[in-house]
């Protein structure tokens, strides 16, 4: 306790006398960054989270071939949870009467009072304005999609026959809250109050219904009820969440996560560079008062007590001034998020503030305790001799096991094993090369300073003067501005893909069941219609049958990975129908990872795999898959796997033939088409024309996905400005925590007559050579590893961008360069008397 009152005692004099307050203030900016970055970063990805289950409906939904009940029932009936019930059947819906009725079989829709509990149905009234629909359809009246009501030739108002029952068509639907593309439930869909559902004499003995149980909730209740749906799940049900979302929508979420990482990530680098030079100004702030105590005989025990314990408290102080500062922060951040997105955002957890007093302790265990701990290895001596310093081994151990520390949470602020390694190594190999030519520029300045003149040798001459904190410098600043730029290059390459695959002329129309014989007419028509010329894939319907020579049915894959939700997916899978098709070249949408793609027509049949459906059911190269077409056997090898870019609206095929090898078996084709808004009789013209095709609108599924597309940018962006608001606090701390001997120095040129202009200019040309070489490699570092990032984590396809590289070195001179200004404007305002008894005495 005596040993923790003079830390208390010593801190709070270093705080009056000046000598902490870098410290201070570079440990508080870093807590502020990464926690408030880690505040915005959690409130926004939960509520993208939430805003994405739109998709669904509702965070959760339990999918089944009878009523739900039991067990599932009982977890839904949670007080913490919102439920509702949907029941949907193929039934014919009729417009009209006499000979002039329209009938077809339509995908009717009977929804639970409060249904949807995420999103909203968009609809178009009697009046024409599309708005939300505040409630399910009131009973009496039913909703018909528009496609659907375009095909029925139906009109608002009109009377719907839906089994014994009449109903009035009382609005359109624009945009479903839990709309997909579905190649093969191409009909109408018919929307009705589920209470109408008995009158219409369709529930019966028999009738095949699809029941859906949709929850909603915080996260903690849904992860129970999940897990309790997922333990009692009856023959025929499964349940679902987001991340069984559209690939489209699943990948920009999860890109989002990563990104949020990576900027949470930078925030940390950006605080143990800061931090470290903070506390080695601190540590040779007290070498003197050190070396004092240790003449009057101070013990070793002592001096670290005082010195540790200091630190410790000023860790705490820090922390929690930072988090709360970082609250402040991140609420009115996330008021304005929330009005940009139009959602609401979820309140602060605890995660992000214990994360904040994590990295805050951390940092300064790993870069400020090994200076401070040297400070009991100060010789008695250095109160005569200045240029003693001491040295303490112990001190490097703690360092190492701090990195260590700093590294597994490296590893936990990214989320991602890959992203982390690649940081840490793109950090290591960045410092080395920083100080190599660092230590480079230090002997090319010693050569040249014999040649130059006035302030501009001054300046340089600074530079090899102070070799050991001139290679501190350039490394400190090259790391700090190469995360920086790491994180606009990515944020760059990650924003143009988003709006590169969800361009306004994405396909919105898919075309299905084109004959053979109708190829030639539907591309002729189509281009007539003012639309580019489409391609029209083949498609055929297969059931697995063998593999290796073995029979497979779905029963194989019953316990197989010791995961039941995978299971579960690999038995639909293998169970399922499969869509084949053929291909002589694969499209810049497909890749492929193992293996060889055909080339040509090959002798033999040969299969190509979508990589994470193979791993699914457990299929590779090699393998002899055998299908049933129609009663007819297709049997060939696996000759390579590939990845799909499922974002790219195309139609893609989980399994290709090679070409002709599905030649002979019964085949309709499939083609996608972008129709411009204008082409309003396009589909009505297409199937009057044509009356066997099936046309799908996705413009609604591309809605959904733009405007969750859009969300996600709008986090990005205010999380990456937010981090390099936060970055730049951080480098002004790190520049400004090693001004000491320059301030010395400068109260000496001006105790000589040393003009202002003559100072400044030395600082200028000093700073300048700092930044320039540490712009650039931060600029080629950040180039490169962006590339390995964008590459490796977010399956982004990359190309240099060299004129940012360019901008970014040009933009960290200029920080530098004011950073470091306007540290040592005091040189050129305060008396030089004044600055000299400050920093001697």
């Amino acid at each position: 306790m005596r040993t923790l009152s003079l830390a208390w005692r010593q801190l709070r004099r270093d705080l009056a006398a000046g000598d902490i307050r870098i410290l201070f203030a570079a440990l508080v900016l870093a807590v502020v960054a990464v926690t408030s970055v880690g505040f915005v970063t959690d409130r926004a990805g939960r509520a993208l989270a939430m805003e994405a289950n739109r998709l669904l409906g509702g965070d959760a939904l339990v999918r089944g071939d009878a009523p739900i009940g039991g067990a599932v029932l009982e977890a839904a009936n949670a007080p913490d949870l919102q439920r509702t019930e949907t029941v949907e059947l193929d039934s014919m819906i009729r417009v009209g009467s006499g000979g002039d009725a329209q009938l077809r079989l339509g995908d009717l829709r009977a929804l639970g009072e409060r249904f949807p509990l995420r999103g909203a149905f968009r609809i178009v009234g009697d009046d024409g304005v599309e708005r939300d629909a505040g409630s399910v359809p009131e009973p009496g009246t039913l909703w018909l999609s528009r496609a659907g009501a375009d095909t029925l030739g139906a009109r608002i108002g009109d009377r719907v026959g839906i089994g014994t029952r009449e109903f009035r068509l009382a609005a359109l639907v624009a945009q479903e809250p839990d709309a997909s593309i579905d190649y093969f439930n191409v009909a109408p869909k018919a929307f009705l109050n589920l209470a109408d559902l008995p009158s219409t004499g369709l529930v019966q003995e028999g009738s095949r219904l699809r029941y859906r149980l949709v929850v909603a909730g915080d996260a903690a209740a849904i992860e129970r009820f999940a897990t309790t749906a997922k333990a009692n799940l009856a023959r025929g049900q499964r349940i679902e969440t987001i991340t069984d979302a559209r690939p489209e929508v699943r990948s920009a979420l999860d890109r989002a996560g990563r990104f949020l990482g990576l900027a949470a990530l930078v925030s940390v680098i950006l605080a143990a560079v800061a931090v470290a030079m903070a506390a080695r100004r601190h540590s040779e702030r007290h070498l003197s008062g050190v070396a004092v105590m240790r003449c009057l005989g101070a013990q070793q025990r002592t001096l670290v007590g005082i010195h540790v314990g200091e630190l410790l408290l000023l860790g705490l102080i820090a922390c929690s001034i930072g988090v709360a500062i970082a609250f402040a922060l991140q609420w009115s951040v996330a008021g304005w998020l929330a009005q940009a997105l139009q959602v609401e955002i979820p309140p602060a957890g605890v995660w992000p503030a214990l994360r904040g007093y994590g990295v805050g302790l951390v940092v300064l265990l790993a870069f400020g305790a090994p200076p401070v701990l040297a400070l009991r290895r100060v010789p008695a001596l250095r109160v005569l001799r200045r240029d003693l310093d001491g040295s303490e081994p112990s001190a490097w151990i703690v360092a190492l096991a701090a990195l260590g520390g700093l590294a597994a949470l490296l590893w936990w602020q990214a989320g991602s094993a890959t992203l982390a390694i690649a940081m840490l190594v793109g950090i290591a190999a960045t410092l080395a090369v920083l100080a190599l030519l660092a230590w480079g520029l230090i002997l090319a300045v010693r050569g040249l300073r014999s040649r130059l003149r006035g302030a501009l040798r001054y300046g340089l001459a600074n530079v090899s003067r102070r070799a050991g904190t001139s290679i501190a410098q350039v490394s400190a600043l090259g790391l700090g501005l190469m995360a920086l730029l790491l994180l606009t290059f990515v944020r760059t390459d990650l924003l143009d893909r988003w709006q590169l695959s969800l361009a306004e002329n994405a396909p919105n129309r898919f075309i299905v069941n084109v004959q053979s014989d109708q190829i030639a007419p539907v591309r002729d028509f189509i281009a007539s219609q003012g639309v580019a010329e489409p391609v029209l894939f083949p498609m055929v319907r297969a059931r697995l049958v063998e593999r290796n020579g073995q029979p497979v049915t779905g029963a194989d894959y019953a316990n197989r990975s010791g995961d039941a939700e995978q299971d579960r997916q690999a038995q639909r899978r293998a169970e399922r129908e499969f869509n084949l098709s053929m291909a002589a070249t694969l499209r810049d949408d497909n890749k492929v990872t193992a293996g060889a793609f055909w080339t040509g027509r090959p002798a033999a049949p040969e299969l190509s795999v979508e990589e994470e459906f193979a791993a699914d059911l457990g299929w590779k190269v090699g393998d002899r898959i055998a299908f049933d077409i129609a009663g007819q056997r297709l049997e060939a090898p696996i000759t390579s796997l590939r990845s799909v870019d499922w974002e790219s609206f195309q139609p893609n095929f989980f399994v290709l033939a090679s070409p002709g090898a599905l030649d002979g078996y019964p085949a309709s084709h499939i083609t996608a088409v972008q129709v411009p808004p204008e082409a309003t009789r396009f589909t009505a013209d297409l199937v009057q024309r044509f009356p066997n095709l099936s046309v799908i609108d996705v413009d609604a599924v591309l809605a959904q996905v733009r405007s969750t597309a859009d969300q996600v940018s709008t986090v990005v962006q205010v999380v990456f400005w937010f981090s390099l608001l936060a970055g730049v606090l951080v480098l002004l701390a790190a520049v400004s925590a090693s001004q000491d001997e320059r301030l010395l120095e400068g109260g000496v040129m001006r105790a000589l007559g040393g003009r202002r202009g003559q100072l400044r200019m030395a600082q200028v040309s000093e700073f300048a050579a700092i930044g320039l070489l540490a712009g650039l490699v931060a600029a080629i570092a950040a180039s490169v590893l962006a590339g390995v990032v964008a590459e490796q984590v977010f399956d982004l396809p990359w190309r240099a961008n060299w004129t940012l590289a360019v901008v970014g070195s040009a933009v960290g001179v200029a920080v530098t360069l004011l950073a470091g200004l306007f540290a040592t404007r005091r040189v050129l305002d305060a008396p030089p008397s004044a600055t000299l008894r400050e920093l001697q005495g």
